[in-house]
């Protein structure tokens, strides 16, 4: 699988709703801990569950910097498809996978739920997310944003109007 990072495309409160609402449902039928969606940028575009104390920002970068690097490894081997990272721990697990050109789905979840169910269930939860996707950047072809264009010491120029 080659990752071309376009642009993620401008969501308004409907996408967002829907993308919530089939990610509350990933958890409930995972019993995972948090799932989230991601740009390839690293930028956390939303998230269910409980975080209680994890640092999402900082989780949405990393699984993308390890996706991607994952991607340059499948590169160095000849290989076309590794489409996701599974990293187990004694404690909690997290499953990362491409939705489509525009990002990640990330999910987070104990050792009682099995990757093997986490998989089943994110096979359909990508297929909407990335409809929904599509559907947002339909609506606007042009729009959207490279967040990974922002200055994050001084993000004001990105968002004044020209």
């Amino acid at each position: 699988m080659r990752v071309i990072m376009d642009t993620f495309p401008q969501l308004i409160e409907e996408d967002l709703q829907r993308l919530n609402k089939e990610l509350k449902e990933l958890l409930r039928k995972t019993d995972a801990t948090i799932a989230a969606v991601i740009d390839f940028g690293g930028f956390l575009i939303t998230s269910q569950g409980s975080a209680n104390d994890i640092d999402l920002t900082t989780i949405a970068a990393l699984s993308s910097g390890t996706y991607l690097a994952n991607q340059s490894i499948a590169n160095l081997v000849n290989e076309t498809n590794f489409s996701c990272v599974y990293q187990q721990g004694e404690k909690q697990s997290i499953f990362i996978v491409s939705v489509n050109e525009y990002g990640l789905l990330a999910i987070i979840f104990t050792n009682q739920s099995g990757v093997g169910i986490v998989k089943h269930y994110a096979a359909g939860a990508i297929r909407r997310i990335a409809e929904q996707l599509d559907i947002a950047h339909e609506r606007d072809p042009n729009g959207g944003l490279n967040l990974s264009e922002i200055d994050l010491a001084d993000p004001g120029d990105f968002f004044k109007k020209d």
